[in-house]
């Protein structure tokens, strides 16, 4: 287990399971606790194959922490801004996927957080929002980027325009969050589902990262090229080939019904 005054990572497993540590703030997102975050991320334990990203407390995350708002001048502000897309650059595409486990407020830079994640469980008690069109700012965090590509520009500038607030239901209707569980049980799902991704072949779970969402930005004839190039490299590892060799030979599941 490894702690900071803002984070906590505990292993379960090859599961990496990362906290934020600062309920009163409702883990508002200080500068010192982005830092932490890049440095978790930088320096995940070498048997982690997953993660999962919860909040301590009663809210995953409420945001910009607005305490440590600071006149900057505009490359001030450039850097700042920076300094987040480093690390929720490293959440998006770093060693391994990462499971969120919603609750309570997504909001600001949380849901900007949130969204850098590769699957989201939310329970009855989420909400989302982005408030920072009624505060004179604009996202700085990547959310201009993530979140359109989970809900749409409409409904973003729908959110930012008029402070529009999102609950649990809604949320999940709209893409904010994949899976809907009932209130105090978003970790528990996202945690099943960190341990079903920590089973697959670490290659193909790096594809589905890193190669995936490049491919869905290329023109069509690019994106086909590289996904052939990528599916020839999963499937020539050695994992790869004894998981087919054991579905070929009935060793392995059949895919049921859900």
């Amino acid at each position: 287990m490894s702690t900071t005054h803002d984070i906590k990572l505990e292993m379960h497993g090859a599961v990496a399971v990362i906290t934020l540590t600062r309920p009163a703030k409702r883990n508002a997102l200080s500068d010192g606790l982005i830092l932490a975050l890049r440095q978790v991320f930088e320096t995940l334990p070498r048997q982690a194959r997953a993660a999962v990203l919860t909040g301590e407390g009663e809210h995953f995350c409420a945001g910009l922490d607005l305490s440590e708002l600071q006149e900057r001048d505009a490359g001030q502000g450039v850097m700042h801004s920076r300094m987040w897309h480093a690390a929720l650059d490293l959440v998006q595409h770093g060693p391994v996927p990462v499971v969120a486990a919603l609750h309570g407020a997504v909001v600001g830079g949380g849901l900007e957080l949130a969204s850098a994640c590769h699957i989201r469980v939310a329970d009855e008690s989420t909400f989302y929002a982005l408030p920072e069109g009624s505060r004179g700012i604009f996202v700085g965090g990547g959310g201009s980027v993530r979140i359109p590509k989970l809900i749409g520009v409409a409904r973003m500038t729908d959110m930012m325009l008029t402070g529009r607030v999102y609950n649990a239901t809604d949320g999940e209707r709209a893409g904010f969050a994949q899976y809907l569980v009932p209130s105090g049980t978003a970790y528990d799902k996202a945690l099943a589902l960190a341990e079903r991704v920590a089973d697959n072949a670490p290659l193909t779970n790096y594809a589905l990262m890193h190669a995936l969402p490049r491919i869905a930005e290329q023109p069509a004839d690019q994106g086909l090229f590289t996904e052939s190039l990528m599916a020839a490299i999963a499937q020539s590892a050695p994992e790869a080939k004894a998981r087919v060799r054991a579905f070929l030979d009935g060793k392995a599941a059949k895919v049921q019904k859900g």
